[in-house]
């Protein structure tokens, strides 16, 4: 197996898609306070509307004007009639990322990258049956194909599981799980899929919390509305920050020097920890950088 790649600091809290179809919401994707802007080319966008949003998408990667918002434009399937001129496209437009839908075998992924070319990172959409039980595979071959961040698809793995999620979404846990894993295994950024009742701010902020517990780094939206709860909740909490720092501060001290297992304010904290104390650190840092950027954007 590969080793798992550095972690990534880049804050991808929220991930807004937006219909690559509606010049409006492509404009005020940026002024959102979204950490990635996904330009939908796929489920959002009507098939007579598809060739003209995916000009509306490139033309938009291409003007740019987003700040630090991370631009992925989301392609339709290669087995679709309109997923080989997408890629084709995006290649020439080089947005921060392409994301694929649908991807269950390593052989997808290698299709896409052919298809992409070498010059733009992919994203992967993990939203089936066989994906799930291919997990470990599509890791080591979304390190070999560049692959920084794969998306799950709750909604479609709703569609082929045929189960009746409830509001913890039992059914979908082991699945959920199983990704993060494999993501964390290969160094891979993961967002959680997205919630479907729009007004519902409270069911949304349960959502997140879930899935920051299982240890997502953001989650997919649709609605601008759901933003707020989405930063918030996967921006680490000031105490752990603060303890972070910490461990990390007894650990440089000179006379810890070379120690596995130290005692830091009565607790037992091992070497392990002082990894994690400083990812928690670099992401908390990352997003007050991301933050104070938005401010001077407006």
């Amino acid at each position: 197996m590969a080793a798992p790649a550095a972690f990534s600091v880049r804050p991808r809290r929220s991930a807004l898609y937006l219909p690559a179809s509606n010049a409006r919401a492509i404009e005020k994707a940026r002024t959102l306070p979204c950490d990635v802007a996904i330009l939908d080319l796929e489920d959002s966008v009507a098939p007579e509307a598809k060739i003209a949003a995916r000009a509306l998408a490139c033309e938009a990667v291409r003007l740019g004007g987003y700040g630090g918002r991370e631009l992925v434009v989301r392609a339709n399937g290669l087995d679709t009639p309109w997923g080989a001129d997408d890629l084709a496209a995006l290649s020439e437009a080089a947005p921060d990322a392409v994301l694929v839908p649908k991807m269950s075998t390593p052989a997808d992924l290698a299709a896409c990258r052919r298809a992409l070319g070498d010059k733009v990172p992919l994203w992967a959409m993990i939203e089936t049956a066989r994906a799930v039980f291919a997990l470990d595979a599509l890791g080591g071959a979304s390190a070999d194909t560049g692959v920084t961040a794969w998306v799950v698809g709750a909604n479609d793995l709703v569609k082929e599981m045929r189960c009746r999620p409830d509001a913890a979404r039992t059914p979908l846990v082991a699945s959920l799980s199983l990704a993060v894993l494999a993501a964390r295994a290969y160094g891979i950024a993961i967002l959680d899929g997205v919630y479907n009742d729009i007004p519902d701010l409270d069911g949304l902020a349960r959502e997140c919390r879930q899935g920051a517990d299982l240890g997502f780094d953001g989650k997919s939206l649709i609605h601008p509305s759901h933003l707020d709860a989405a930063n918030h909740i996967f921006t680490p909490e000031l105490d752990a920050v603060a303890w972070a720092r910490t461990v990390a501060k007894a650990f440089d001290s000179p006379e810890n020097t070379g120690k596995g297992v130290l005692k830091v304010e009565g607790r037992m904290v091992e070497r392990l920890h002082l990894a994690e104390a400083r990812r928690l650190i670099a992401v908390a840092e990352a997003i007050a950088a991301r933050e104070a950027a938005s401010d001077s954007e407006v």
